[in-house]
């Protein structure tokens, strides 16, 4: 049958765990369904280019398997045993079991727990003002960004960076960590335009060949952790070669002639042993960025994954400053925009209700403080009582084995808002089914970009699903506290309230722009006017121990995360990571597939068939070694765990390192456990994190 032509466009951007944050032209089939979704061709950054994935969102929101009615569990947890329950019983009960907990063990057993499954910020955050409100345990937000951002404020002093427009002006886009084009098509679409009009060059620096290796001009396949030893080396020729600029650097950074110092020894020789690159490659690499003034670093999460990211991202973000990129336009780095929105979320989250004194308990480390650690607990009651939203921790959490050992505790009450019947729905005691982001109001800010935009209601909901920001709302009622400020408030009245307080218009205003661009100038952008530091200079010597390093430093009673006093006071390689040995002679990372986005889009048909199963890549020779061939059955495994999944040879990863792109969920995998049983969970310095990505493993044939 022909598909309708769309009766109107509508405008809305991605909801999901991005940094591109695409705005989107959505087909409108009818009061309740969607067509295809494009990018926006009038928005600078998106300029009319999305991931498949999120082209293909009707498959998702129109799928036959999302959740449509709440479920109460009637038999063991796990067993798959439910029965279909009223919407406001449904609500009474997470009442009645959060005021029991409470009452049994103080407010804070009960544990909102929440992340990044949308990132509207009503939709969103709003969970936070019902935690406020009840003095909840606090989360501390650990599994995404800590290394990532820790290292680069460590060096810049602040959460900005190059407009990331300009990639399309420079004359070479170090692709550093990141495999943009499974993760944030947009950077490729601004770095092939680069290469078109100015006949620029690609540089891809990872740890296997992916997809962005492939379009890259120059690609260099490191070990893995080993960014901070190439970046030292890559400093190193600047200075010996005499194309540090050191004028830039007597204006602009702490100590420059300190750092020469240090890196008297790390040289391409030196790097090339620990990184496995060759010397010439090396040499190439520092000598075009000496020769090409506009270099700009378009600088990733993935390689911070790790127990020495945030040295590792401090490393490389030193190199523009020493070659003085910062000057030019379509020159400098880029990580995240996300220091300047400024937006005031006071009345969403109900910061004016937050008691500092009320504990905050990591994020990642929920196996360990849902079985009962006492350390992970701070010493305080344990959790009986959760709210679960935007996240699903029993298969993106490390430690899974802990994570799902505690979700299974008879005594722990667990209500997950969901979409579809995730790896936590189905260890929940109650399962409410959730709006997605064309049903509601929200509002977006792109941290790799520069925009604000509007996410309105497009399309009406099934009558059964509600929004997160219904749940919070009811929840509130019925607790006792729906008089506190930012209650009683729609989405939209928020979302006009967040904007007035921000200085970013109205509700109104941006309705009608559909977004805001609120990139600063270039001189601001390029750090020109000073870095974020009092004396306004980019240090070298970040001072891991004893100073703020920006917006993920941990609570006050939590304290430095990790070895800190094992970082390297000077940007270099830092031997932190969790290193192969005898027993485990392999180094495992954990990488996303293209077609899924954390464990989201892993319930549709199209995304699934595309990624076929989960699978292991590994070297031939290794492969020689172990008597495997091509699609053989391979258990992998460490102290924390082990899975068994098949097998993929190839001559993308480099002998010795093995790679698993995708979170399936955990039923994909033969025995029911995912990869992140084997990630470990310890904190790691200076900020806390979890290393995805630094994981040793043994392997053996078959099972």
């Amino acid at each position: 049958m022909n598909q309708l032509a769309p009766l109107r466009t509508g405008h809305s951007a991605c909801p999901h765990d991005c940094p591109s944050t695409c705005a989107l032209d959505v087909e409108i089939l009818g009061p309740a369904t969607v067509g295809r979704l494009r990018g926006a061709k009038g928005n600078s950054y998106t300029a009319g280019v999305i991931c498949a994935k999120v082209a293909r969102y009707a498959e998702r929101i129109h799928s036959p398997n999302r959740l449509l009615k709440p479920l109460q569990r009637v038999g063991g947890k796990g067993a798959g045993e439910w029965r279909e329950i009223a919407w406001d019983d449904a609500l009474d009960l997470v009442a009645e079991n959060f005021l029991a907990a409470e009452a049994r063990h103080g407010s804070e057993s009960v544990w909102p727990y929440h992340y990044a499954g949308t990132m509207g910020l009503v939709q969103r955050d709003g969970i936070h003002r019902l935690r406020h409100a009840k003095r909840y345990s606090n989360q501390f937000d650990t599994i995404c960004t800590n290394m990532a951002w820790t290292g680069w404020f460590a060096g810049a002093g602040r959460m900005t960076g190059v407009d990331p427009r300009e990639m399309a002006k420079s004359d070479c886009v170090v692709i550093w960590g990141t495999n943009a084009v499974a993760t944030q098509v947009n950077v490729m679409t601004h770095a092939v335009e680069a290469r078109r009009t100015r006949g620029a060059t690609i540089v891809a620096i990872d740890i296997y060949d992916n997809a962005t290796m492939a379009q890259a001009d120059m690609a260099l396949k490191l070990r893995p952790g080993t960014d901070g030893a190439l970046a030292a080396a890559l400093m190193h020729v600047a200075f010996r070669d005499g194309t540090a600029d050191r004028a830039y650097m007597a204006r602009f950074t702490d100590d420059p002639a300190g750092l020469e110092a240090h890196l008297k020894d790390r040289t391409p020789e030196w790097a090339a042993a620990i990184t496995g690159l060759a010397v010439a490659e090396i040499e190439a690499f520092a000598a075009l960025l000496g020769r090409t003034k506009r270099s700009f670093f378009r600088l990733g999460y993935g390689f911070t994954r790790q127990r020495n990211g945030a040295p590792a991202m401090h490393a490389a973000l030193s190199v523009p400053a020493v070659y003085g990129h910062w000057q030019y336009e379509g020159g400098g780095a880029f990580h995240t925009n996300s220091g300047i929105f400024g937006l005031d979320k006071s009345l969403i989250m109900g910061t004016a209700l937050r008691d500092p004194a009320v504990r905050s308990l990591d994020q990642s480390r929920i196996g360990a403080v849902l079985t009962g650690d006492r350390a992970a607990l701070s010493d305080g009651p344990p959790v009986a009582a959760m709210l679960v939203q935007n996240t699903n921790p029993a298969n993106v959490a490390p430690e899974q084995r802990l994570v799902r050992q505690g979700l299974a505790r008879e005594d722990l009450f667990v209500c997950v808002h969901e979409q579809f019947m995730t790896d936590t729905a189905k260890l929940a005691d109650l399962v409410l089914p959730a709006t997605m982001f064309l049903e509601h109001d929200d509002i977006y800010r792109g941290g790799g970009q520069n925009h604000i935009t509007l996410g309105p209601k497009l399309v009406d909901a099934p009558d059964t699903v509600r929004t997160n920001h219904f749940v919070i709302e009811e929840l509130a009622r019925r607790l006792g506290v729906a008089d506190r400020p930012g209650f009683g408030l729609s989405e939209r009245e928020l979302i006009d309230d967040m904007l007035r307080r921000s200085n970013r218009g109205t509700l109104a205003a941006i309705e009608e722009g559909r977004w805001l661009d609120c990139q600063p100038d270039f001189e601001t952008a390029h750090f020109m006017t000073g870095f974020g530091w009092a004396d306004g200079k980019f240090r070298f010597r970040p001072g891991w121990q004893g100073v703020r390093l920006g917006p993920d430093t941990p609570p006050a009673s939590l304290g430095p995360q990790g070895p800190v006093a094992d970082l390297p006071e000077w940007p270099d390689h830092a031997s932190l990571n969790e290193a192969a040995d005898e027993k485990h002679p392999f180094k495992l990372a954990t990488s996303p597939a293209r077609q899924f986005l954390n464990s989201t889009f892993s319930e549709t048909a199209g995304s699934r068939s595309r990624e076929r199963r989960p699978e292991l890549m590994i070297h031939p020779e290794d492969a020689a070694v172990l008597g495997l061939a091509e699609a053989e059955l391979v258990t992998i495994g460490n102290h924390r765990g082990e899975i068994r999944l098949h097998a993929t040879l190839t001559e993308a990863v480099r002998p010795g390192v093995v790679v698993h792109e995708g979170l399936w969920a955990n039923s994909d995998f033969l025995d029911g456990e995912g990869i992140n049983t084997l990630v470990g969970a310890d904190p790691v310095a200076p900020c806390g994190g979890a290393a995805f990505h630094d994981t040793k493993v043994w392997i053996v044939k078959g099972s």
